[in-house]
């Protein structure tokens, strides 16, 4: 790392500005022991921030933002911070013990801390926005001499020890289970219980039909990694089967194992512990280091995602005891790398004014490798009016919440100052759902912006004819009225159909 270089000025200015206005705040509203904080505290402000920005700079945080990365920025962030804590409490411990305030300092570099992460986390979240489209998986490779082999027959004696073992592991339901559905007796079956994903990294290929493994995949560090390495060393269409403990059944079992009002309280610290500390930078590495990646929380929507991920499609599950057994049939390779990252944002490449393609933000309102399911949801689940599934388990509960009240489509608002969309007017649409409209709608959707607000709260359609047909009387208005004036009118239809007919979202 440079020590010298030319340093962001825009960057140097926002921090220092959101110092200095957090300063301002605690002088000014902060309960203190002097009556004049401002004129006391002035010099020692002046030095706090001088020593803040020669310090960040040395260690690089003011290199361009555009270069960094968000886990490093934090890091460096909180370096920082404890540096700064550290030489002023010791500066005032020394030399002004009775003069200034430990407080104060830690009040400063607290809010310093925090206001800073929360730019940094808003940044890196556009910056990092994964470009979600729904993913098809295709059978797209061919493999040589990808048949299974003929397998051995066991012997009763065999047959034995593998089913004493996996009724030593799983139990005697799981047992029958199995034997129902996988002919283990003909040989072609690799039965083992390991949370290490390399088990079958060298294991020969082609050799078995159906791969199972009995641990529980919420204890295994690189799930696709070794789901992958069981894609590499299955035939055509072979099995392989896994199963987990979803989110849901460990909230019922975490509920009911304490006394109603508790709890909710265990479960709230376990949700932090669990849930939220993995994915905040300044916990991540102690989460993963000192829990070891056991017992992790996998939703049902992000396993089957995982699967088809990684080259599966899903054949069957069945719910035994406390866990889900997934039997997924291999069927191509796995589409894309084997880690992927998800933010708070998603971004939508979506065509706007001129048919101008642009990137449309919205929260993440669905579980992780929910992308890779429509194929599955749409086979399982029904449609309803709107276009939308009946029972959608992509979509995560303060997902449902957000989608209802709007709050997903905030950060478009980034879209709007930006000049890409206006307050009213029809919903930027995909490529693909904007090839399924008339020659006549298309060409006057791209006469105009899109928008946050569409058309749509203000004549509520039911069916995509519907839809169209109040996207076209809205535009035709645009046209013939005036854009402006179509666009006041329609807000206040949209406006009292949400607040006084209390339309939501769907």
């Amino acid at each position: 790392m440079k020590i010298f270089y030319k340093p962001t000025f825009k960057y140097l200015i926002i921090d220092l500005t959101m110092s200095v206005l957090w300063i301002f705040v605690i002088l000014q509203w902060f309960p203190l022991t002097t009556n004049t904080p401002f004129e006391k505290y002035f010099i020692p402000a002046l030095y706090y921030l001088f020593t803040w920005a020669i310090w960040s700079y040395f260690i690089g945080r003011y290199q361009p933002l555009r270069k960094q990365y968000y886990y490093k920025s934090t890091l460096k962030l909180f370096y920082i911070s404890l540096s700064i804590l550290i030489f002023f409490h010791v500066l005032i411990f020394i030399y002004f013990f009775n003069t200034y305030s430990h407080n104060l300092l830690y009040t400063a570099t607290a809010g310093g801390f925090t206001l800073n992460y929360i730019f940094l986390t808003v940044y890196f979240s556009y910056k990092y926005a994964i470009e979600y489209e729904e993913i098809i998986i295709i059978k797209n490779d061919e493999r040589i001499n990808s048949k299974v082999k003929a397998g051995q027959p066991l012997d009763e004696n065999s047959k034995e020890v593998l089913y004493s073992s996996i009724r030593a592991h799983s139990g005697e339901i799981t047992l029958n289970f199995l034997k129902k559905n996988v002919r283990l007796e003909e040989g072609n079956a690799f039965v083992y219980a390991s949370t290490d994903s390399d088990v079958l990294k060298y294991m020969p290929r082609f050799q078995f039909s159906t791969i199972i493994q009995l641990e529980k995949l919420n204890g295994i560090k690189g799930i696709n990694k070794m789901l992958s390495n069981a894609n590499a060393i299955l035939p055509e269409n072979g099995i392989f089967v896994c199963c987990f403990q979803s989110k849901s059944t460990y909230k019922k079992l975490m509920l009911k194992g304490y006394a109603k009002g508790l709890n909710y309280l265990v479960y709230s610290v376990d949700f932090l512990m669990k849930r939220v500390f993995p994915k905040l930078v300044v916990s991540r590495w102690f989460y993963y280091v000192f829990s070891g990646c056991k017992n992790r929380i996998l939703s049902k929507a992000e396993v089957l995602g995982r699967l088809y991920c990684c080259g599966y499609s899903v054949e069957m599950e069945k719910k035994i005891g406390q866990l889900t057994y997934v039997f997924a049939r291999r069927i191509t390779k796995p589409e894309i790398v084997l880690k992927r990252t998800y933010g708070p944002l998603i971004s939508l490449k979506r065509l706007g004014k001129d048919a101008k393609y642009f990137d449309v933000y919205k929260m993440r309102t669905m579980h992780p490798y929910s992308e890779f399911l429509q194929a599955y949801i749409y086979e399982k689940n029904s449609l309803k009016e709107g276009g939308k599934f009946n029972k959608d388990i992509r979509v995560t509960t303060l997902g449902k919440f957000m989608r209802k009240f709007w709050l997903d489509e905030l950060p478009m608002i980034i879209n709007l100052l930006k000049g890409e969309m206006k307050l009213v007017g029809v919903r930027p649409l995909s490529a693909h759902y904007f090839s399924l409209y008339s020659k006549e709608l298309q060409e006057k959707r791209v006469k105009f912006k899109p928008g946050l607000l569409p058309p749509f709260y203000a004549d509520m359609p039911k069916t995509l004819d519907e839809i169209q047909a109040s996207e076209m009387k809205y535009l035709i208005l645009c046209e013939s009225n005036n854009e402006l004036k179509t666009d006041f009118l329609y807000l206040i239809l949209i406006l009292r159909n949400i607040f006084i007919k209390k339309a939501r979202s769907a």
